[in-house]
């Protein structure tokens, strides 16, 4: 289920949410039929379904983005918190581009003034940080990983990325791609991830770069980066194109 939307900012909804307590909003919830009341869908065809739905899911992302706290730091852990062995999921060889890291480069387009393609090298002499996290999938599975990497926020202005832009687009080497908004990718904890557990990222993990996002469901922390793009216009996507919640964090 494909959908096209505005951009989500938290004004957007400021006076919906003066309506409805946090309390109200995150304890209760439309149903579907009194949303389809309030959209004048008919639920009598899959069409009116689907389009409630994705009502619902549009409201959600909104609702989410409007509580979310671009300052709000996710839980960190001692390094004895870690899981080990640490669960990692799709991964097939087969879909693996075989690129050494030393020809791999990662490029940049959209609403930037440098789109220059970074190679890893280039990447590894920025500002690195590394984190304890907890990774949350959406399979309902939880683990505790370490992720070392570059801020996000550090390479967009570096590559001159307009911060007032909507949305930031990342693109997979086996056709994976996904999108977040720019608070989000603003984060302090959004990392370019280089290395998992104090070495490179394997190609399980992701190599040679790939996301990390904490504040997000495991499935926006995007493996095999090939491309991000700063943009205006709802991108989408693989899973949020599919019907999965689009903010999908807190």
């Amino acid at each position: 289920m494909s959908r096209k939307r505005a951009a989500v900012r938290a004004s957007d909804i400021a006076p919906e949410l003066a309506q409805l307590s946090r309390r109200r909003l995150l304890k209760g919830g439309l149903s579907l039929g009194a949303l389809a009341l309030m959209t004048g869908c008919d639920l009598s065809s899959h069409s009116g379904i689907d389009a409630a739905l994705s009502t619902m899911l549009e409201f959600d992302d909104r609702v989410q983005a409007a509580l979310f706290n671009p300052s709000r730091l996710a839980e960190t852990y001692p390094a004895s918190a870690i899981t080990e062995p640490f669960r990692f999921n799709a991964y097939y060889p087969e879909w693996q581009v075989r690129t050494a890291p030393v020809q791999w480069r990662l490029d940049v387009s959209g609403l930037v003034s440098e789109k220059t393609p970074w190679t890893l090298q280039n990447l590894m002499a920025l500002p690195q940080e590394s984190q304890i996290t907890r990774h949350i999938c959406i399979e309902g599975w939880s683990q505790i990983g370490q992720w070392s990497g570059v801020p996000l926020h550090v390479f967009l202005r570096r590559i001159g990325a307009d911060l007032r832009a909507h949305y930031v687009a990342l693109k997979c080497c086996d056709g994976y791609s996904t999108s977040l908004d720019m608070a989000s990718a603003l984060h302090p904890q959004t990392i370019l991830a280089i290395d998992f557990k104090d070495a490179p990222l394997t190609p399980e993990w992701g190599a040679p770069v790939r996301l990390r996002i904490p504040t997000k469901l495991g499935f926006k922390s995007a493996k095999n980066l090939q491309a991000i793009e700063v943009a205006n216009i709802y991108p989408g996507g693989f899973w949020e194109d599919q019907g999965y919640n689009w903010f999908s964090g807190s």
